[in-house]
């Protein structure tokens, strides 16, 4: 706020600014500069000459360049409701990253895996590894799409719009089940190249070895109602079984599909690694011992080491086929 104030001949001595003080701050109007920024009352003289009669004083207040308010006052602080937005858009994107890349939740839709997953546990499913390459091993859990004629049609979802709405903008994140996509999740029983089968009541054989399969639901048996075998599993493809095999819609009951009854490695989301809720059903889903038994690679490591041995007998014939002529010259 700028105040004026008039100085008369009958002032009290001592009213207003010194001379030289005047003369001073005169000057530095002149040259247009302003006030102090700490806020230091300046004057300015509007009369000539030096003395009290007939001159003018303008007080400056505390205020910074253009009129504003001086650098010391703080600014007013952004409002919650403005930043709320900003962290939600934050938070979207960073978990749309997570469910791509890193890790995706899936419900537990049936009773075909029990007793190692119930009826609505939440499982957090590796998609990490697969972008390096990595694929299924015997022994473990996977989520995999629907090769074709597994599932039934999907169920008819949501009539209201908004509902519809909200639920595809979760399961598009990640933090729901897609009504669209057609997921299911077993156990990995063979991969590409092994040889598996059941007869009777089991035990299920993968390349000769028999499996000790203790996560087999209660009371069922391990080749269920359906011996199988012996299938040879192509390259590049699963064969899959549910812990629960009499209530398992499997590699077993899709034989006569394409692919017979196997999975593509393609077609796998990634492999279920830990049961995070409920929290009182929290546990990992390790691979069980069986599947690391001694002989149980050794059928499908066959074909590589035979391969091997192949391709290095054409050079070790040259080598030698040379040394001979070698040794006839010098002779």
């Amino acid at each position: 706020m700028v105040v004026g104030a008039r100085s008369g001949p009958g002032e009290p001595e001592g009213q207003g600014p010194p001379v030289g003080a005047a003369e001073e701050e005169a000057t530095a109007v002149n040259l247009g500069k302003s006030p102090d920024a700490d806020g230091t009352r300046r004057f300015e003289q509007d009369g000539a000459g030096s003395g009290g009669s007939g001159s003018r004083w303008t007080v400056w207040g505390k205020r910074g360049p253009g009129g504003r308010a001086g650098a010391g006052e703080s600014k007013k602080p952004r409002s919650f409701w403005k930043e709320l937005p900003i962290l939600i858009g934050i938070a979207l994107v960073l978990a749309l990253i997570i469910k791509t890349f890193l890790v995706q939740a899936f419900s537990i839709p049936s009773q075909s895996m029990q007793n190692t997953l119930q009826v609505g546990d939440r499982v957090l499913v590796d998609k990490l590894t697969p972008w390096f390459g990595s694929q299924p091993s015997r022994g473990e859990v996977v989520v995999f799409h629907d090769p074709g004629g597994w599932l039934e049609e999907n169920p008819p979802g949501p009539t209201n719009p908004v509902t519809s709405g909200i639920q595809k903008v979760l399961s598009f994140i990640g933090l729901m089940p897609s009504a669209e996509e057609k997921d299911l999740i077993k156990r990995v029983i063979a991969v590409g190249g092994d040889t598996v089968e059941c007869k009777g009541t089991g035990p299920v054989t993968v390349n000769g070895k028999a499996l000790d399969e203790p996560y087999i639901f209660p009371g069922n048996t391990p080749c269920g109602d359906k011996p199988f075998g012996p299938i040879k599993i192509p390259p590049n493809r699963i064969w899959v079984m549910g812990d629960h095999r009499q209530d398992s819609l499997d590699s077993r009951y899709h034989q006569m599909l394409p692919g017979g009854g196997t999975v593509s490695v393609n077609q796998v989301v990634g492999r279920a690694i830990v049961v995070a809720w409920p929290v009182t059903r929290w546990s990992t889903l390790p691979i069980p011992s069986t599947f690391d038994q001694p002989g149980i690679n050794a059928a499908a490591g066959a074909i590589p080491a035979a391969g091997g041995l192949a391709g290095a007998l054409p050079l070790v014939l040259l080598r030698r086929r040379r040394m001979v002529k070698k040794q006839r010259k010098d002779c």
